[in-house]
């Protein structure tokens, strides 16, 4: 802000900046024509000729590029909206004893977001929810849940993550969590050989494969269910342009459940405008320790002593080097 003096009339301005130094002062009778720039680091914001013509279309081209994403989503909803889902069947005797299992005690969210979930699920539309807690709040849990209803009405559930070391850590947890039920879960992912992932796809097909876990592997076009109907999406936003194509696809024709712990904007703008379901996990499990975050200069003997607290601790500790 400054001040400046223009017809004999002192006030406030603010003073914008353009490319060769040029500057532009607003009045702050003016400031709701300005908007704070959004697009990245500051100092890597693209300046424009004061006067030309690189800003119009610039505008122009994001406006062409939000009716075509407008376009897009208007059709895949009106997909949605005219194509008559599964509305599954909630056997409150067996999913009780699903519960019962559980060895912790659901959080108040938590509790909430399930129940939003198998309300989804029960209704004739397929299902489109966003799922948004931090890490350990217990995202895992109510997928669980929903992969439970979608299995007892002879269902298939497909868990896509982004990682093999993902994977194969879901596949663990929901091979421990359905131990005494009879369902049969298996995983793909470049941990299985050729041979194995061949069985287990054509197995995949016959339907003898009730939950099938992978990372982008299972939107390949040789993956091919019997009879698909949950979706379950760990972090969408690390998969690339190609697969996420593949899940909007997808949208139309099954539930889908994503499960994230940081939204990308998009995601977060579609959840908060109503065109998707948003279920947010903000309370933590009981007993859990809050994180601590510190952010300062870089300290040789501060990363040591760090790490030296998690050895003697007989924790594990990662140190990233970016």
């Amino acid at each position: 802000m400054t001040t400046l003096e223009a017809g004999g009339i002192t006030g406030e301005y603010l003073m914008l900046t353009y490319a060769n130094d040029a500057k532009l002062y607003v009045p702050v009778s003016s400031l709701h024509l300005i908007s704070r720039y959004a697009g990245g680091a500051e100092e890597n914001a693209p300046l424009h000729k004061l006067g030309g013509d690189a800003w119009s279309r610039a505008r122009q081209k994001a406006a062409e590029k939000v009716r075509d994403v407008a376009a897009e989503l208007l059709d895949i909803y009106a997909q949605r909206a005219a194509k008559e889902g599964f509305a599954f069947k909630h056997d409150r005797e067996q999913y009780q004893l699903f519960c019962d299992s559980f060895p912790f005690e659901t959080t108040p969210d938590q509790a909430q977001a399930i129940n939003a979930v198998l309300s989804d699920m029960c209704q004739p539309l397929a299902m489109d929810r966003l799922v948004c807690g931090d890490v350990g709040f217990g995202k895992t849990e109510v997928a669980m849940r929903a992969a439970f209803l979608a299995v007892d009405n002879h269902k298939q559930v497909a868990v896509l993550v982004p990682t093999t070391l993902l994977a194969q850590q879901h596949y663990d947890n929901f091979r421990d969590r359905f131990a005494n039920w009879p369902v049969r879960i298996e995983m793909i992912s470049r941990f299985r050989s050729a041979k194995e992932q061949t069985q287990i796809l054509a197995e995949v097909a016959e339907g003898k494969i009730d939950i099938l876990i992978g990372t982008h592997k299972l939107l390949q076009s040789d993956v091919k269910f019997k009879d698909l109907g949950l979706l379950i999406v760990d972090e969408e936003h690390r998969f690339g342009v190609r697969h996420k194509e593949r899940i909007k696809a997808m949208r139309a024709n099954v539930d889908i459940l994503t499960l994230t712990a940081t939204p990308i904007p998009r995601t977060l703008n579609m959840a908060m405008s109503g065109m998707r379901d948003l279920s947010i996990i903000a309370t933590p499990p009981a007993r859990r320790l809050a994180v601590k975050t510190f952010v300062r200069e870089y300290d040789s003997l501060v990363v040591r002593e760090a790490i030296l607290r998690e050895i003697f601790a007989r924790r594990t500790g990662l140190l990233s080097l970016q």
